[in-house]
């Protein structure tokens, strides 16, 4: 026999039917949108087809193609939380990518090797952005590619960018490097062992196995990983430079000085006192700048050129630091020293709007707001900092959103 809950004890059943409520609202959203979609597959394949499509490559790739609402659920309701990047790379760079990714080389050393000699970027490179992106071919994705793309095509959020990546699936597709029924990945478009979009395929990948197909496909990883230094090597990959350098700040530094904008050789940031964590000046592999991606409690890096090079592939700044890291630990480096802010609390999507309107408001202009932390964010944040006499860091914190509170 059951006993009724008293008041005070009952689950608040609100939310959880709420959340109910709205999931089925947005599912018959999708369903009813979903109608549309074969009238908008015939209008695509006239645009297709003046685009070069041959009739029978799109009806081929077409046929079968449905629209995928769980597409269209996971681009909606993409986290409005960034992940701290702490939490991120003990993720990114943990033990067992490291062992694998150690493995990984063993296996492929001489390919990786041929590879190196050709393009001139770094073996562990290739490896690192291997294992961020498919986990050494792992999780290479299985969602089919036209299907995916002509969803997102369609559903208008993007839809420009998105019909310009199927027209270039379906180029490769008649080109004959694979067919669509072999063409798999992630649900936002992404192939292959270190997951390019089709239009950095048609750019950048390279038949390496000289087998007449540029397969980034198959189990076979070797032409995916010439691809990926292919495309490092076009954007200007310096070989020998370091991407990053972890370092220590001297007590005192100015953390305006910590600003991509401001370039220094290492042996003139080494007089103002930055050094390595072993105390040595870091070589003058080229002009690179600090960033601290924590802001002035977290670690502290020396970034070259290679930094940027690596963000033409992703341009956060915890995937480029998550790729140097675990290419440095594939070396045989060791995990990071510094510290972060692990007691922080990280801002979700609408408090860092909140956080561009109240510095705006204060005279502070950040120059629009979208809850997206670039330069004229960090400027404005920077120049309020040092006006309340706070660390000028630019790090976007709930502390200063608090205080501008």
């Amino acid at each position: 026999m059951s006993r009724s809950l008293r008041p005070e004890t009952r689950p608040d059943l609100r939310p959880a039917v709420a959340a109910a409520l709205a999931e089925a609202v947005a599912a018959d959203t999708i369903a009813d949108e979903a109608r549309g979609f074969p009238g908008w597959i015939a209008g695509f394949r006239g645009r297709a087809l003046a685009q070069g499509i041959a009739p029978g490559v799109f009806d081929r790739a077409f046929e079968g193609v449905t629209f995928q609402a769980d597409v269209i659920r996971r681009d909606r309701n993409q986290s409005e939380f960034v992940k701290p990047i702490w939490d991120y790379l003990d993720s990114a760079v943990s033990e067992s990518r490291v062992q694998n990714g150690r493995a990984a080389l063993a296996q492929y050393g001489a390919v990786l090797a041929r590879i190196e000699a050709r393009y001139g970027v770094d073996e562990e490179i290739v490896a690192a952005i291997w294992g961020m992106e498919t986990s050494y071919g792992s999780y290479r994705g299985s969602a089919p590619i036209v299907d995916s793309l002509a969803t997102l095509a369609y559903d208008g959020r993007r839809a420009a960018f998105f019909e310009t990546q199927l027209v270039d699936a379906l180029k490769i597709i008649q080109a004959g490097d694979t067919d669509a029924r072999h063409m798999t990945g992630s649900w936002a478009g992404a192939m292959g062992h270190t997951q390019f979009m089709p239009s950095s395929y048609l750019a950048h990948a390279v038949d390496f196995t000289g087998d007449g197909r540029r397969d980034i496909w198959s189990d076979d990883p070797t032409d995916a990983l010439a691809s990926t230094a292919a495309y490092l090597a076009h954007f200007g990959w310096t070989r020998g430079q370091p991407w990053g350098v972890e370092v220590q700040l001297p007590r005192g530094f100015d953390h305006r000085l910590a600003d991509r904008s401001v370039t220094h050789l290492p042996s003139d940031w080494a007089r103002m006192g930055v050094r390595d964590m072993n105390g040595r000046a870091v070589r003058d592999y080229g002009r690179a700048a600090i960033l601290l991606p924590a802001g002035a409690r977290g670690t502290a890096f020396m970034i070259f050129d290679n930094f940027r090079v690596i963000e033409r592939y992703n341009p956060a700044d915890a995937y480029v630091i998550g790729v140097g890291h675990l290419a440095d630990r594939l070396k045989g480096g060791g995990p990071i020293l510094g510290g972060w802010p692990r007691d922080d609390q990280v801002l979700a999507s609408a408090e860092r709007k909140e956080l561009q309107e109240r510095l705006t408001r204060a005279g502070y202009d950040t120059k629009g707001v979208d809850g997206r932390i670039g330069p004229d964010t960090v400027s404005a944040l920077r120049a309020y900092q040092s006006a309340v006499g706070l660390v000028p860091d630019g790090y976007a914190s709930m502390a200063v959103l608090r205080r501008l509170r």
